[in-house]
């Protein structure tokens, strides 16, 4: 029996409902194209939800003399300099307007006594930056973009996931996807595809991630011939939390740090003046992180292995008003009164720098035709991201992704898809539902969380990057030959198959990207190359899927211009400097 297929024609079709997927769709159709979004949750839920702190933009509100430049200095700084500098400018530069389009699109940010836009410090912002909604920003982002894509033209497909792109000759030409109810399938031709997927933080089982993030968009396009850069650094946010076992890894906001909170060891030490004597708490993440870890390491951890996080000192009005969610999650979830005791943290897997190689101004990929935004794409950050920045990220570069393809679909013809290959992927996709034997998918996901943290963790080494490297191609074998009996309605087991399949590949390509780089670099810290290296810093780490397999080769950084390098040889953040400079 032939597989009914519903069969749809878009000039942008965008695959991820995050902040920069809709940010994405809102640009191609206020152009008049034909779009639409792939969701693979219901709309309004994506993992942008989840971003708490706040949106990074010098909007200059508390601190006058903040500005893109100071915030390009911050970027590029905490990124160790192996950030793609034009996007560092381009994101700096663009921020304040994204911000401020929110707000005029609904946002509804808290506000200083004047009627400004608040903002709050975050760790190694040289400023008061972070624009924010208590500690729901992300969530704010999400509703306004939700409200103002539905005042324009936009097809949205809720609770679908695309487990192929399709390309006609070199360029791309669409996907195949099923619809997660029912397993019905798909088919959408398109001039354009942006993918806006987000991370693949349930690659590790300890992280601040939700269970959409698995990859999806970057595996597809990296099947796809699309290149992958930076896979080594993976983000462990400081503070997660660590107790009870059923809410481990779950984010506490670094607006916590921000708006006061200190960390203590179990000896009542307050540690991080020691690893940072000038910006204590408010180190960049990278240092943090490490920080906690050798404190545990060296025994003097919390009960559950973790650090103390204590703000009761700023008073309960304050802690209830400035950060709201964080006293309800402790607790709803931990039976824990923030307001009037210290609670536990730990470090957890929370963003991935590493994704698509983009070009800075188009966000296209090398594939023609293909763009990317939003976590999946690499460049922006470097070895270690900004808080906040994120969502100015997916502000910034998911308007220029819709941009960048509207320019694109507006130049080309409809592609055609081969039906060959159609019926190829359709049967591939159903095959595990009729298999009569074959691995669990649930196994093989505990399996690779379990290499994940223990070759490819927050402290790393060759021998364990090769045996990490070692077990995850064995692995890989095995995810061809998944089993996930019962039909397709809500077989949740089905859908694993897909999340394991591309969490494994992205998971080899981060351990092959961090046995290449033979240093220590903002999230990458190698305990046999323990000093960071002037040479490797001048190298992005490429990677691309041939026919011998994923192929790593080294790519020149792009060299800053001379008066963008100039920033850097003040040894002050500019809005400091030209702060001196008038007193």
């Amino acid at each position: 029996m032939r597989e009914e297929i519903a069969y749809h024609e878009y000039d942008v079709l965008v695959i991820g409902a995050g902040g920069a997927g809709l940010r994405a769709a809102i640009e191609s159709a206020e152009n008049g194209l034909k779009t639409a979004v792939l969701g693979k949750s219901l709309l309004g839920k994506a993992h942008t939800v989840m971003a708490e702190g706040g949106v990074a933009a010098a909007l200059g509100n508390l601190d006058p003399q903040d500005g893109w430049e100071t915030h390009f200095y911050d970027t590029m700084r905490s990124g160790h300099f192996i950030n793609d500098y034009r996007m560092a400018e381009v994101h700096a530069k663009e921020s304040p307007d994204r911000v401020l389009e929110l707000e005029y699109w609904g946002a509804v940010f808290d506000r200083t006594p004047d009627g400004k836009i608040m903002q709050r410090p975050f760790g190694a912002h040289t400023f008061r930056r972070l624009a924010h909604v208590g500690d729901r920003t992300g969530k704010e982002l999400i509703r306004t973009l939700e409200q103002k894509i539905l005042t324009v033209k936009v097809d949205i497909f809720q609770e679908i996931t695309a487990t192929k792109l399709f390309k006609d000759q070199d360029r791309i030409a669409g996907c195949i996807a099923y619809y997660r109810e029912d397993g019905r399938l798909a088919v959408f031709t398109a001039k354009a595809v942006v993918i806006a997927t987000g991370g693949w933080g349930k690659a590790y089982k300890v992280t601040s991630n939700s269970w959409e993030s698995t990859g999806d968009g970057a595996a597809l396009a990296f099947r796809a011939g699309a290149e992958l850069a930076d896979m080594e650094m993976v983000q462990f946010h400081p503070t997660g939390m660590t107790w009870p076992p059923g809410v481990r890894g779950i984010l506490v906001t670094e607006g916590v740090r921000g708006e006061g909170g200190l960390l203590f060891n179990s000896e009542g030490e307050r540690f991080m003046e020691k690893y940072d004597p000038v910006r204590k708490e408010l180190s960049s993440r990278d240092v943090v992180a490490r920080s906690i870890y050798k404190e545990v390491r060296a025994g003097r951890g919390t009960p559950h292995g973790g650090a103390w996080l204590d703000i009761t000192h700023k008073g309960a009005a304050f802690v209830k008003r400035k950060l709201p969610g964080m006293y309800e999650q402790f607790m709803a979830l931990a039976d824990v009164d923030i307001t009037k005791t210290r609670f536990e943290v730990a470090p957890t897997i929370h963003y991935t720098m590493g994704g698509l190689r983009v070009d800075a101004y188009t966000a296209s990929t090398n594939v023609p035709g293909l763009f990317a935004a939003g976590e999946c794409a690499a460049g922006l950050h470097g070895a270690n991201r900004l808080g906040g920045n994120s969502l100015s990220d997916i502000l910034v570069f998911g308007r220029r992704a819709g941009a960048g393809a509207t320019e694109y679909a507006k130049n080309s013809a409809m592609p055609k898809i081969d039906n060959a290959e159609v019926q190829a992927e359709v049967e591939r996709v159903l095959a595990p539902l009729s298999r009569s034997e074959g691995e669990n998918p649930y196994r093989l996901h505990e399996d690779l969380q379990e290499i994940m943290a223990a070759h490819v963790g927050i402290e790393r080494n060759g021998p364990e990057l090769e045996k990490g490297l070692a077990r995850l191609q064995e692995l890989r074998e095995r995810t061809a030959n998944m089993r996930a009996p019962g039909s397709r309605q809500f077989n949740p087991g089905w859908h694993s198959v897909f999340d394991v399949q591309n969490m494994c590949l992205l998971g080899e390509a981060i351990v092959r990207g961090a046995i290449e780089r033979k240093e220590s670099r903002g999230a990458q810290w190698r305990t046999d190359f323990p000093d960071e290296l002037e040479e490797q810093g001048k190298v992005n780490y490429v990677q691309q899927v041939t026919d011998k397999g994923i192929v790593v080769r080294p790519e020149p950084v792009p060299p800053m211009p001379a008066e963008l390098a100039e920033l850097f040889t003040r040894g002050v953040a500019p809005g400091l400097a030209n702060a001196a400079r008038k007193e």
